[in-house]
């Protein structure tokens, strides 16, 4: 069998390993505009403040790794057209200009995501940066050492954790989000406004619903000003963090996509084309929390979606089990995890939930030390099945997030949470675990909803 794949970072790498070591005997061609492969971008604030020390290192996997597997690398070469009927690509050599074709037996879709760049006027500043590839982190990194006032827009988890990593190298951070309220997607208002006020003790400027209209170049002061519906901002450096979208061209009008260009797959990561597979930010997710097919863009999904193509474009091998989007973060000492819906994407969906708090310390009081941490729970009314969490803590409470995915993953209900076997050990927790506790409030506060509504 021939398999050609395009793109190469997490999806790509997954794909590559699965079917040259099951079947080492595939001939596999793997096409890469960029000079490198396996680039993670979550290590950007990581090099930024000084954590990782060589960028580098940020590569989990070179084009000499894959080509030991036994894989064609082409790395600068980029793919311009692909027709599905006949099995055929056009590609460019971006070193010698070569345009030449190539076919395929199974073609697997792994060409990931951009930034989304909104249209406005002053965007293609040069003190005006993105933040995703490799190319971009090093020109983050390098202009932070002479740019002390840098303007973020976008308050995802790239934006709060570049205005982290900017914070704590002595620059001076303001944080734009047009919504309102920062990590809208992840974590209910509670979380939002904890992390917001975390920002703020440690200097950064946050401002909520101001919608990005326009960047100015200020060429005497070398400056840019970011104007805004309510205000203009004036800093040395501005950084677009505002989301990101499918990269699909290649296959527009060839494959089933979403309204937003996310390549549909089926359990099996098959596109509409059964000699087509997708995986990773290429395509979209099913989210199981909402029971509905999504576009999550995380390294997680990747990995597996493309692992999963690796194996399944020789049968239905196995079928992929859909995701939670679990998550988290550190910030300025914190854990924030989440996995799952929250309350306000729970209604959105129409599901009849709501959700508790649980406040407490998360091992005994009478131990050396301990840590408060806060986790809001959010379940299903109907069938009491757990829809999504929210933990934070100074504590490690990250795994924790990992448990609750399981308990989406498998249905489980807040009666179930609330009694399953948990360790107990001083060092860790109290006799019933905080995920017991806050499922137990949860039971609670149906009971007597149901009193109060005899």
């Amino acid at each position: 069998m021939k398999v050609v794949i395009v793109g190469c970072t997490h999806a790509g790498i997954a794909a590559v390993t699965e079917i040259l070591k099951a079947h080492p005997e595939t001939e596999v061609t793997i096409y890469e505009r960029n000079d490198n492969v396996s680039f993670l971008s979550c290590g950007i604030s990581l090099y930024l403040n000084g954590q990782v020390k060589r960028l580098e290192d940020m590569f989990y996997a070179t084009p000499e790794d894959l080509a030991k597997l036994g894989a064609k690398v082409r790395v600068r070469h980029d793919v311009l057209s692909i027709d599905t009927k006949k099995h055929q690509m056009t590609v460019e050599d971006l070193q010698t200009k070569e345009i030449f074709s190539d076919t395929y037996d199974k073609l697997i879709m792994t060409t990931g995501s951009y930034v989304v760049v909104p249209p406005l006027m002053g965007i293609d500043d040069s003190r005006v940066l993105l933040c995703k590839s490799y190319d971009q982190a090093k020109q983050i990194y390098a202009t932070a050492k002479n740019h002390k006032h840098i303007t973020i827009v976008g308050a995802g988890y790239v934006g709060v954790e570049l205005a982290e990593a900017y914070a704590d190298t002595d620059h001076e951070v303001t944080l734009i989000q047009s919504h309102d309220q920062i990590l809208n997607n992840y974590v209910d208002d509670l979380f939002s406004k904890k992390i917001t006020q975390l920002l703020k003790k440690h200097g950064v400027h946050v401002y909520l619903n101001e919608r990005v209209q326009a960047f100015h170049g200020d060429e005497k002061n070398d400056k840019v000003v970011v104007e805004t519906n309510n205000a203009e901002h004036e800093a040395d450096l501005a950084i677009v963090c505002t989301g990101f979208m499918a990269n699909t061209e290649l296959l527009r009008g060839q494959v089933d996509m979403d309204r937003h260009g996310a390549i549909l797959i089926n359990d099996y990561t098959q596109t509409s084309n059964p000699d087509v597979y997708a995986a990773g930010d290429a395509c979209v997710s099913h989210f199981n929390p909402a029971h509905n097919d999504a576009y999550i863009p995380l390294a997680t999904n990747a990995v597996r979606q493309g692992a999963l193509a690796g194996k399944n474009i020789f049968g239905k091998v196995q079928k992929y089990m859909g995701t939670q989007a679990t998550s988290a973060m550190e910030l300025f000492g914190y854990t924030l995890a989440s996995s799952g819906l929250t309350l306000s994407a729970a209604k959105r969906e129409g599901l009849n939930a709501d959700s508790v708090t649980y406040k407490g310390n998360y091992r005994p009081g009478y131990m050396p030390s301990t840590e408060m941490l806060t986790i809001v729970l959010v379940y299903d009314r109907d069938n009491r099945q757990v829809l999504g969490a929210q933990l934070f803590s100074k504590h490690e409470v990250a795994q924790s997030a990992n448990a609750i995915s399981i308990c989406i993953q498998n249905k489980n209900t807040i009666d179930d949470l609330a009694y399953v076997d948990m360790l107990f050990q001083p060092h860790y927790d109290e006799p019933f675990n905080y995920l017991n506790l806050v499922a137990q409030l949860a039971i609670e506060q149906e009971r007597q909803a149901k009193l109060e509504s005899r």
